[in-house]
């Protein structure tokens, strides 16, 4: 009887231990929300996060917001939460690139302030009080600052660079 009762404790203990998941995320990979709808597809896994896209984004997400489920990997959003959740952050990283922004560079200093802002360019008044014309991709939002893909050194080179020639 006690062989019984300890085996009956034994059982329960190993089916009490959670099991990691053991699942890789791959390209293709359907993604559906609680309901069994489709959110989007796998499109890569780039270190911890898994690139999705919608209908209408491709998104990181980490690995860690899914689960799988019978060769799919389940959401907690729903396709259209997840698209308006994207636009409302593009919009907000939209409206700091604005004139009067500080903009930092690469090495986190800032290499000036935004004077213009059109459609397709973004014009920089440097520290040193000259003015650079950026193409609009060449400046981005990120995480709550507007920031460019070289140091403020790197840019004054570059400005440099026309007028010694």
């Amino acid at each position: 009887m006690k062989l019984i009762l300890r085996s009956i404790a034994v059982l329960s203990l190993t089916a009490a231990v959670p099991l990691a998941p053991s699942f890789a995320q791959t390209a293709g990979q359907q993604v559906i929300d609680t309901s069994g709808a489709a959110v989007g597809t796998v499109v890569r896994v780039d270190g911890g996060n898994v690139i999705v896209k919608t209908d209408k984004h491709e998104v990181a997400l980490p690995k860690t917001s899914f689960t799988p489920n019978e060769g799919k990997l389940l959401f907690g959003m729903t396709q259209a939460q997840l698209n308006a959740e994207v636009e409302k952050n593009l919009a907000a990283a939209a409206a700091l690139i604005a004139p009067g922004a500080n903009v930092k560079g690469s090495a986190g200093a800032v290499v000036g302030t935004i004077d213009a802002v059109d459609a397709e360019f973004v014009t920089l008044k440097l520290q040193s009080g000259a003015l650079v014309r950026l193409p609009r991709n060449a400046v981005a939002a990120a995480n709550g600052e507007v920031v460019i893909g070289m140091t403020a050194e790197e840019l004054q080179a570059q400005v440099a660079a026309p007028a010694a020639q």
